[in-house]
């Protein structure tokens, strides 16, 4: 069942990118597979951009996840 869950969080993920994007399916749906295997590299590069001004190494990246 939790394989079922991941797939359609990844194809939500896809026609997401698909919509915001005008891209085409195969190219969003690389481009979340990217993000998702990428999950913890991607976590870090968002609290890094996003705590501009404060101290972001306060923040606990194991608590933080995309899904």
């Amino acid at each position: 069942m939790q394989h079922v869950t991941r797939l359609s969080k990844l194809m939500r993920l896809s026609h997401e990118i698909q919509r915001k994007r005008k891209w085409n399916s195969s190219k969003s749906l690389q481009s979340a597979w990217a993000i998702t295997l990428n999950e913890d590299i991607t976590v870090y590069h968002l609290v890094r951009r996003y705590s501009q001004g404060r101290n972001h190494h306060e923040v606990k990246t194991t608590n933080l996840g995309l899904f």
